[in-house]
């Protein structure tokens, strides 16, 4: 190993090399291309570093000036690739490397100044490197390694064309390395065309789950998912934690419930930019956020310090995703968990998805409300500020608070301001335990509030909003209706004068929207109490007498004497619009239905209309049949 790289191992603390570390430093393996497998977390960042600095620095312990990379990083996503080039700063820190990044979502034209003034190392995404080189933005022709990394990942992600285009830009004479944490056909088929006589690498975590990650699936009743996430954040209370939802949809949802609850939250989803991503993730870092919501896009390259619990708040798709997203935690050598939240439907899955991932769990209940207490007073016991001696700065405040009050007293308030940092734990039913019919809501009082669909205002929107200005839960509220220009929402009427107190003298919520309280239910509300939902008590199912028929005969009515129903043409000459009268054989043509009367007519037999007719006859018969003949049927 080169001196530079021994000593920044050193100097960050690295007392022994991890397994994958190690394999790529073996002997006779110095410049072979390399076909390497392992779990994310593994220091797979620092292996490929150690592993191309042979290459790229050659018999020096130091870079020269700064001009076409020496070696290319690729991987699959922005937050990995920018994670690569932290790792690779400062483990090539003191060989003097200067390294560049070609990511998207970035501004390009400070990447191409970043690469005109040169660079030893290059990391980048697909996409944005093959963009910089069919602009002539960078120049591969001196390369002598070439890293990609996550490689099976890159490929299912669509990349298999870009990386085939770069590679081929590249020279032939160069390292070539692939880390994949699986070793599909595709990663076999790309690295017999692009490696030569490459190793296969393999470590044994990549067959047995990290040592370091402690499974747990817990079962959980169908409305108690959300509920149950709550109660495992305030178990663990790690001081980084990810969930991780599939959707951008369940990503907002579970952010905003978390936030109204009291965590420092935040979500990180494919629709953010490269800065609102950038700045999710520097919060988790610098600990004004512990907790973040995320897609699958966060499963990969994001390397949060402190990260000591994951929660599948809904199941991955595939035992990969779980891998990845499990492999947040656990580090570096901590101790991570990795939960995952199983609905009763979900509970085939989650053993098929473990199964697969060669993963062992253990089953159980989510915490409920008496373990999070438990917990906490564990936690609070635990604390080593107790068997502190009292500094001089504390120990006028401490005579004056024991001055005051009771032992008893000071201990009631400790625990009660503890408490207000701390969202209150959920009450959770047994996994198996359907969920109980609502209780009739009662007596209700209405609110206008200002604001409807055009303004955006939509019911799982505004819920939380009221509950919050308003000092009421949920269960206070009953319906919510939105209108175009306003909503309406209906409060339990023991809750309703809090809720007016809570939001104040001007009735605002959110610093704009207006809430009124209404003297009764809004016109479009039905208020009826009969079990059908639309008719009033007492309304009869017909207006007909008991037993009638829908054909019953009228009254006095011979047996079996119907009305008979009238033709089109009867019901035509009711309308007043059909010319031919009743009984006359020929038959009506839909030029007979008019407006109006219609003109008076010869009589059809008269002796100048039977010649007239003759004549019409003679002509058509001998009339040619061709073009410039008449047409059948004129005169």
């Amino acid at each position: 190993m080169k001196q530079a790289l021994a000593d920044a191992l050193q100097s960050r603390g690295y007392t022994d090399l991890t397994p994958v570390q190690k394999a790529v430093t073996e002997p006779g393996l110095e410049g072979a291309d390399l076909l390497v497998s392992a779990q994310t977390g593994s220091g797979k960042t620092v292996a490929f570093g150690i592993a191309i600095a042979p290459a790229i620095l050659a018999e020096s312990d130091s870079f020269d000036a700064a001009a076409a990379p020496l070696a290319l990083v690729i991987a699959p996503t922005r937050e990995l690739a920018l994670q690569v080039k932290r790792e690779l700063s400062w483990l090539f820190a003191g060989a003097g490397a200067v390294l560049a990044s070609c990511v998207g979502g970035m501004d390009m034209r400070d990447e191409r100044r970043a690469l005109a003034r040169g660079a030893h190392i290059v990391v980048a995404t697909p996409g944005r490197l093959r963009d910089h080189l069919t602009r002539g933005s960078i120049d591969l022709g001196a390369l002598r390694a070439v890293v990609l990394d996550e490689a099976d990942e890159m490929l299912d992600l669509g990349f298999r064309e870009d990386l085939e285009f770069i590679l081929g830009q590249s020279p032939k004479e160069r390292q070539t390395l692939l880390f994949s944490a699986t070793v599909p056909k595709s990663i076999a088929t790309l690295a017999q065309k692009y490696q030569r006589d490459a190793v296969r690498v393999s470590t044994r975590a990549e067959e047995s789950q990290h040592a370091d990650i402690e499974y747990r699936a817990m079962s959980v009743a169908p409305q108690d998912a959300e509920n149950a996430i709550i109660n495992v954040l305030r178990y663990f209370e790690a001081p980084n934690a990810i969930v991780f939802c599939n959707t951008r949809a369940m990503v907002s949802r579970m952010t905003t419930r978390l936030s109204n609850r009291g965590f420092s939250v935040v979500a990180l989803s494919g629709e953010l930019s490269q800065a609102e991503r950038s700045h999710a993730l520097q919060s988790m870092r610098d600990g004004r956020a512990r907790v973040c919501v995320a897609t699958d896009v966060a499963a990969r390259g994001i390397d949060l310090p402190n990260l000591d619990l994951v929660v599948h708040a809904e199941l991955p798709s595939s035992h990969e995703s779980l891998l990845h997203r499990s492999g947040r935690t656990g580090r570096a050598g901590r101790k991570g968990i990795s939960a995952l939240i199983v609905p009763p439907k979900s509970h085939k899955k989650a053993e098929r998805i473990l199964n697969s991932a060669k993963v062992r769990a253990t089953w159980g209940p989510a915490p409920g409300a008496d373990e999070v207490i438990a917990q906490d007073e564990a936690r609070m016991l635990a604390d080593p500020a107790w068997h502190e001696a009292i500094t001089p700065r504390e120990q006028e405040a401490v005579a004056k608070l024991t001055g005051h009050f009771s032992a008893e007293q000071l201990a009631a308030a400790y625990l009660r301001l503890r408490a207000e940092r701390h969202s209150a734990p959920e009450e959770l039913s047994a996994p198996g335990a359907k969920p109980e019919p609502r209780a009739p809501f009662g007596p209700s009082v209405w609110f206008s509030v200002s604001g409807g669909r055009a303004a955006g205002a939509e019911p799982r929107r505004l819920l939380p909003v009221l509950c919050n200005a308003g000092g009421i839960t949920r269960d206070d509220i009953g319906a919510i209706r939105v209108r175009d220009d306003m909503s309406f929402v209906e409060i339990r009427a023991t809750s309703a004068k809090y809720f007016m107190d809570s939001i104040g003298p001007g009735g605002t919520i959110e610093g704009k929207a207006t809430v009124t309280q209404l003297d009764r239910a809004p016109d479009f509300v039905k208020t009826y109490t009969s079990a059908h939902p639309s008719k009033p008590a007492g309304t009869p199912k017909s207006t007909k007498p008991a037993g009638a028929s829908r054909y019953a005969k009228p009254e006095g009515a011979p047996k079996h004497a119907r009305p008979k129903p009238k033709t089109k043409s009867e019901t035509a000459m009711d309308d007043g619009a059909l010319v031919a009268k009743r009984g006359s054989k020929a038959k009506p043509h839909k030029s007979d239905y008019l407006k109006g009367p219609p003109p008076p007519k010869s009589k059809p037999n008269s002796k100048k209309n039977r010649a007239r007719a003759a004549a019409a006859k003679e002509s058509a018969k001998s009339a040619p049949r061709g073009k410039g003949g008449p047409k059948r049927g004129t005169p």
